[in-house]
């Protein structure tokens, strides 16, 4: 125990006199949070922004970075974010939407055409500012986005070719209410729970399906259990890196400068990384894992989900960010 205690009292005078130096030195350091493992497009494009970071500001802004969820989980970083006992975090849209009712609409099914459409949008400064700096309010902001791929639906032991095969199925989503709905315009039988549980639900069949882009069947090991990967594209939820409000505005406007032209290379350094991630892991699935890929009648369900569409349309809450988002005035 003494030992223990006396390696403890080492610690902390380090990080004491860590924490002194660069007082006096004048730097300035970003604590980041994510869930993703070391080997995940997302951790290396968050590397990829700190050093950014570190170099364009001569190193007086330094970037720690927490992966694992050695911080929590989504939830509670960005709750830790909002507090500011974190400064930075990666969290998916989706955990937005209970924040931010204008975060839905990237888990409304298809309203997005294509990946290019989303792309566009979300390079659109009318779009971005309005969005970003929405919740400055409630303590953050968001800094930029990383792509996370399109979801599609997987499943245990079913090959889904039209939306009538969903019935039924138990599919895990996120703890959004948006997606719910959609499972439920699916004919299928929603079931939110923390991404960590899905790989033991499937296996156990406390689910049957899952729905995700790529990298869960590879990174996560998903396509050990899951043998059906649709690729039904249902929705395009980014990442997005947030960043405290009152941390944020304690930088001078340069050093606000150095933060956002870092986050824009990030994401554009993710893109590059993404798309070899993909398909390396898809690769993988197919002749390692003996995944099944399998495209569907995706008309069927984009059919399905219209009412959603109509909802969102005339909601007070979400009618304009859906307008935005669909190229139409807010005014109209």
């Amino acid at each position: 125990m003494r030992k223990i205690a006396l390696l403890l009292l080492v610690g902390l005078i380090a990080f004491f006199i860590v924490g002194c130096n660069n007082q006096e030195a004048g730097v300035k350091e970003l604590k980041l949070a994510h869930n993703q493992t070391l080997d995940h497009p997302v951790h290396l494009s968050l590397v990829e922004f700190g050093r950014l970071v570190e170099e364009k500001s001569n190193n007086k802004i330094q970037v720690e970075i927490y992966p694992n969820g050695q911080l929590g989980s989504e939830r509670e970083v960005l709750e830790l974010t909002q507090s500011g006992a974190v400064d930075v975090a990666k969290v998916s849209a989706s955990a937005l939407e209970g924040f931010e009712s204008d975060y839905s609409i990237f888990s409304l099914p298809y309203v997005f055409e294509s990946y290019d459409e989303f792309e566009k949008k979300m390079n659109d400064k009318n779009i971005t500012d309005q969005l970003y700096y929405k919740t400055e309010d409630i303590g953050f902001i968001a800094l930029t986005y990383f792509n996370a791929g399109s979801r599609n639906l997987y499943t245990k032991d079913r090959e889904v070719k039209t939306v009538a095969d969903v019935s039924g199925l138990k599919t895990r989503v996120q703890p959004s209410q948006t997606s719910v709905s959609m499972i439920e315009a699916f004919g299928g039988l929603p079931t939110p729970m923390a991404y960590g549980e899905v790989y033991t639900a499937l296996q156990s069949g406390v689910i049957d399906a899952a729905e995700n882009n790529e990298t869960a069947l590879v990174g996560n090991n998903h396509g050990e259990v899951a043998k059906y990967y649709m690729y039904t594209g249902h929705q395009i939820v980014p990442d997005m890196l947030i960043i405290n409000a009152k941390r944020y505005n304690e930088f001078t406007d340069d050093e606000k400068r150095i933060i956002q032209e870092a986050a824009k290379e990030a994401t554009l350094y993710h893109e590059d990384v993404w798309a070899k991630s993909i398909k390396e892991q898809t690769e993988i699935a197919k002749t390692k894992m003996g995944v099944h890929f399998i495209d569907v009648d995706k008309d069927s369900f984009i059919n399905a989900v219209k009412p959603l569409h109509e909802a969102y349309a005339k909601d007070e809450k979400t009618k304009n960010i859906y307008k935005l988002m669909k190229g139409t005035s807010s005014n109209e």
